[in-house]
């Protein structure tokens, strides 16, 4: 009897562990972020905070429709292989809701093609190729940040202002810095009232020859500088500038240059005067963002970067996106993302249902020094909605995207 009594309450043991277990991952909503960890942590560090005090506020708050979020974290290698290859486990292995995430635009493109084969939602947080949802776009990719046509398109007027004829641009060359190049050429033809002309310098990511570059420059004789290199390739660029004296006297236009990421790094190298798209996150107060950032160092005792920004702001359209489906139904988490509205710190997003982007903006203004650091004056808020194409426009650029 003692016998028969152990195997009933060991066998009762084993069924309600087995289905308590069933019933917390029930509980949970999966998300499978892809991400260049390793090669990109000034930019990504900041990013994972932002994304966890945004799920951890979520949870708080008793999840999304009664379940909590749940991120499976992975890292690409910045190689669009490995990105696809962690893509498929996440789906396959870990049975993901959704995959969000990458960096370089590259690695965007190759998980936003694997999303449209396999058919599973793919919220792009950070690449900033326009190819993402206009050329190469699908029904099952959606992107946050302002794209490289948007963000050029913020900065070409200053550039037209400048009234300069001979213009050396300088980028990475892959796809984020071909893409910046070709826009930067296209606008500034059309705003400019005379006649143009260009040197360009592309080189290797993360292996830029800065003093050939800038030789390059001065040799070539330009009036003013488009700047596309970012990270350790920009702090290469910026003190070969200066130790040549490429920036004396000639005006630079520079995106991604004011955002926190890079001036933590130029420090008392930072230039002045160049017009950039950035992040001044000490003198933004609007509601929202005070509560952000606030929030923000009280968890992290540290400031935000524009990382910080991205990967809180891709959690809460996340989240919006699951209570308005209600469900992690594929097709109807896709219907949830047309015309989604979403509260960020830059202040109110509309996911486009024309293009799968959202209208997520940047600020734009000029580059100074104070107390050893680099920061951002005479800045403005530019909404992502005044630089994007118009319907008519999306479709001509989107003829090629697939289902």
């Amino acid at each position: 009897m003692k016998t028969k009594l152990f195997l009933l309450a060991t066998s009762a043991t084993a069924f309600f562990a087995i289905h308590s277990a069933s019933a917390v991952a029930q509980a949970t909503i999966k998300i499978g972020e892809i991400n260049s960890y390793k090669a990109q942590p000034a930019f990504l560090e900041p990013y994972k905070k932002g994304w966890e005090l945004a799920q951890d506020e979520i949870n708080a708050a008793g999840g999304v429709n009664g379940r909590k979020l749940e991120t499976i974290f992975r890292d690409d290698n910045a190689t669009p292989g490995d990105a696809v290859r962690v893509a498929e486990e996440l789906v396959s292995r870990e049975k993901v809701a959704l995959l969000s995430g990458t960096f370089l635009s590259n690695v965007g493109l190759a998980v936003g093609d694997f999303a449209k084969q396999r058919k599973v939602l793919f919220i792009a947080s950070e690449p900033l190729t326009d190819k993402l949802t206009w050329a190469n776009g699908n029904d099952y990719t959606f992107r946050l940040r302002a794209n490289t046509a948007m963000q050029t398109a913020m900065l070409v007027p200053e550039a037209a202002k400048l009234n300069k004829k001979r213009w050396g641009i300088v980028y990475p060359n892959y796809e984020y810095g071909q893409s910046a190049a070709n826009w930067f050429k296209k606008y500034l033809l059309s705003q400019a009232t005379g006649g143009v002309e260009f040197v360009e310098q592309a080189a290797p990511l993360g292996r830029i020859d800065a003093g050939s570059v800038v030789q390059a420059m001065l040799d070539a004789k330009v009036d003013a500088i488009f700047n596309v290199t970012f990270g350790a390739d920009l702090q290469k660029f910026v003190r070969e500038g200066n130790t040549r004296g490429l920036f004396n006297n000639r005006p630079v236009v520079s995106l991604l240059s004011g955002e926190p990421e890079y001036l933590d790094t130029l420090k008392d190298e930072t230039p002045n005067g160049w017009i950039v798209t950035g992040y001044p996150w000490t003198e933004i107060n609007t509601p929202e963002h005070k509560a952000f950032r606030d929030a923000y160092q009280k968890k992290f005792n540290d400031y935000p970067r524009l990382g910080s920004v991205v990967g809180y702001a891709t959690v809460k359209s996340i989240a919006a996106m699951l209570k308005k489906s209600g469900s992690t139904d594929v097709a109807k988490m896709q219907a949830a993302m047309k015309n989604l509205e979403v509260m960020s710190p830059f202040g109110k997003i509309v996911w486009r249902a024309q293009d799968n982007q959202s209208t997520m903006g940047a600020y734009v203004g000029k580059l100074a020094k104070k107390d050893g650091k680099g920061v951002m004056v005479d800045w403005r808020y530019v909404d992502g909605k005044s630089v994007q194409p118009t319907d008519d426009e999306v479709k001509r650029l989107r003829v090629g995207a697939k289902k």
